[in-house]
């Protein structure tokens, strides 16, 4: 572990104290917003003991690595840095924990042997020592920009090394640092390391007081190229035929209409069928009824609808068959960037060799996206003409298609070192293990 004075020494200041406080009196609060996320399918009814630090299962022999992560795309990021502490420590087991339902489908399946997932307890003093009285992790690692105040310093407090992972930050982020200084030091100095996606994001945490930031990459760059079932890839190249395939990747709502209209452009030239894949599957219904409405003629994946000639939009609302769809399609749209989400992340493609454009709301991956795009590697696009006619040059013109995803691909190769480094930059504060983590 490094050198770096406790902030458990000093005086825990008032905004936490008072957080910590409200915690406590307010578990009637955290029920009834459990079972309200309930009804929304929000949480999974069957496994709610979690999220107040119970579980059924025991805990393994020998030492346990925590991984914690928000949700899907944080956990896709980690499950390199997991198969890398794995491989490099056998006798350890690795408990991942996720705050959403679909993160918790997705790592059922693809988490590896000797690593098991949990919800991730509420936020409150009690239930996060239930978590940690059972768990007993030797190691916590926190993936990208989560912070829940009493795991931290619970955790800190028993004396467990931890390190925050692939953190990034927003300029708003770092003006309310900034603005609560005393309470942004006093959680940061609980972290043995803070490793940061780039340079930007580095001074940002040292700005703040955290000097022991350092930058490793972004784990993003790490993952593995996304999985699929080539039986399926190949009945749905029969089912939907000799026309041309575009698809609207990780949709938000607001985006479906914009797609939708772009379709609607691109059939007035071409014959091609749309692809959505909504970020959440159980949109699904609700997006068939509103293009429905509009005239289109859908099909739900998840209901096994068929793909028939009259159909213009097939919406897969199944979960972890992003790869199969960025496969099967000539060119895509990558989502959560024609609203103010933020962005998906643009390595999915580029590392399958899909040409993809984007819209102007990318700041959750910004440096990534203006590293491609000023590579030629996608395009930016504003609205729905500007989308059906990027999309109609990729879908017409396959020499231009094949030049835009070489040039991402090329991006998404560059930087294979990173889980090198961040192994490297953990060393200190890893268990004690088997083999060297430059393996």
């Amino acid at each position: 572990m490094t050198d770096l004075p406790s902030p458990l020494a000093r005086r825990m200041p008032l905004s936490l104290s008072f957080y910590r406080l409200i915690t406590r009196v307010s578990s009637p609060l955290f029920q009834r917003a459990l079972k309200k996320r309930v009804t929304q399918g929000k949480e999974d009814p069957h496994r709610l003991a979690e999220r107040e630090g119970r579980t059924s299962l025991p805990r393994p022999k020998g030492k346990v690595i925590w991984v914690h992560t928000a949700s899907v795309g944080e956990s896709l990021a980690a499950l390199p840095l997991i198969e890398r502490l794995l491989e490099t420590r056998e006798e350890c087991h690795v408990l991942v924990t996720t705050g959403t339902v679909t993160s918790a489908e997705l790592m059922a399946k693809r988490l590896p042997s000797r690593a098991l997932h949990q919800y991730v307890p509420i936020d409150r003093v009690e239930t996060v020592r239930r978590f940690l009285d059972h768990w007993k992790p030797n190691l916590a690692l926190w993936i990208e920009s989560e912070f829940w105040p009493n795991l931290i310093i619970e955790t800190a407090r028993r004396q467990i090394p931890m390190g925050l992972i692939n953190a990034r930050m927003s300029e708003s982020s770092y003006r309310r640092w900034k603005f609560f200084s005393r309470t942004s030091m006093y959680l940061l100095e609980c972290y043995d390391q803070i490793l940061t996606i780039d340079d930007a994001t580095t001074k940002m945490f040292h700005d703040i007081g955290a000097t022991h930031a350092q930058t490793t990459g972004n784990l993003k760059f790490a993952s593995s190229p996304l999985p699929y079932d080539e039986n399926e890839l190949q009945s749905l190249k029969s089912k939907i035929g000799p026309r041309s395939i575009w698809l609207a990747a990780s949709t938000h709502p607001g985006e479906e209409e914009g797609v939708a209209k772009a379709q609607t452009l691109l059939q007035d030239n071409i014959t091609c069928l749309l692809c959505i894949v909504p970020r959440h599957p159980n949109r699904g219904p609700a997006i068939a009824d509103m293009l429905q409405n509009q005239k289109f003629h859908t099909a739900l994946r998840s209901q096994n609808e068929p793909v028939t000639p009259e159909t213009n939009i097939y919406i897969a609302d199944t979960l972890g068959e992003l790869g199969l769809f960025y496969r099967l399609a000539d060119a895509a749209f990558i989502g959560g960037s024609l609203i103010e989400h933020g962005g998906q992340n643009p390595l999915e493609p580029a590392r399958l060799d899909c040409a993809f454009v984007h819209g102007p709301h990318v700041f959750n991956f910004s440096e990534i996206y203006e590293t491609i795009d000023s590579a030629n590697g996608s395009v930016c696009v504003h609205d729905a003409n500007a989308l059906a006619t990027s999309i109609h040059t990729l879908l017409t013109d396959q020499k231009k298609a094949g030049e835009q995803a070489e040039k991402a691909r090329t991006i998404a190769e560059s930087a294979d070192h990173v889980l090198t480094e961040v192994m490297y930059a953990l060393e200190p504060i890893l268990p004690e293990g088997n083999s060297n983590a430059h393996a």
